[in-house]
């Protein structure tokens, strides 16, 4: 009988082998902000000013890139159905789910984020706002982006549905984090990042729940 660590290793082992989609997502996040500076000029104080903003959306848009392939593979091979049959119940297969997206995709990030935010001339005091902006916001992603795979999984061509899915709902924390950012470089409190946290505390509980319905649904069909 297959643990939930037993899961969650084989999920890290998937997401690193197939189709090296967890270091795809670093790249395109890489790529993405080294490109900004182009599009919108040299200026570096307006860098500054809009560097957190650009980090949150392009951690979200990298993330965005391994949602697709977070239940489809699963689906398609026949190993969500076996996994349905087994003793897990289907909430702790979409936490384990959400979880490795998050350890190869959603922490990577994290930790990427500070040498790219150089590029942007991201002040020094926001740093630490931004790494702790990310690493509190970026489960959230994980979590919403684990119902949107679940919901389009059996959906012909769901990868381009996903996004439309997806998007919308991590809204406020692309609002709360980059918020946060700002706020600590005015030197100004706006509880932005209280909100966050309530905001990415709620789609984590949630996630499991409502992902292992849509996985029913999808089964069942």
């Amino acid at each position: 009988m297959m643990s939930f660590l037993a899961l969650l290793t084989r999920d890290l082992r998937l997401a690193v082998r197939a189709g090296g989609s967890a270091f795809l997502a670093l790249a395109f996040f890489a790529a993405v902000v080294t490109l900004v500076p182009f599009g919108i000029g040299a200026d570096s104080a307006l860098l500054a000013r809009t560097a957190a903003g650009i980090l949150w959306v392009a951690a979200v848009l990298a993330s965005l890139l391994a949602f697709d392939r977070l239940l489809q593979l699963d689906m398609e091979d026949g190993s969500l159905d076996l996994l349905a049959l087994g003793p897990i119940p289907l909430e702790a297969i979409a936490a384990a789910k959400g979880l490795a997206h998050w350890l190869t995709t959603g922490l990577p990030l994290v930790l990427l984020s500070p040498v790219l935010a150089v590029l942007l001339n991201l002040p020094s005091r926001g740093f630490l706002a931004l790494i702790t902006s990310l690493a509190i916001g970026t489960p959230a992603l994980s979590a919403i982006g684990t119902i949107g795979a679940a919901l389009t999984i059996s959906v012909r061509r769901g990868g381009l549905i996903l996004p439309l899915i997806v998007l919308p709902l991590v809204a406020p924390a692309v609002i709360f984090g980059a918020g946060f950012v700002g706020s600590t470089i005015d030197g100004i409190q706006n509880g932005a990042i209280w909100l966050l946290s309530a905001f990415s505390l709620g789609a984590v509980l949630l996630s499991p729940f409502a992902a292992a319905s849509a996985i029913r649904i999808a089964l069942s069909g």
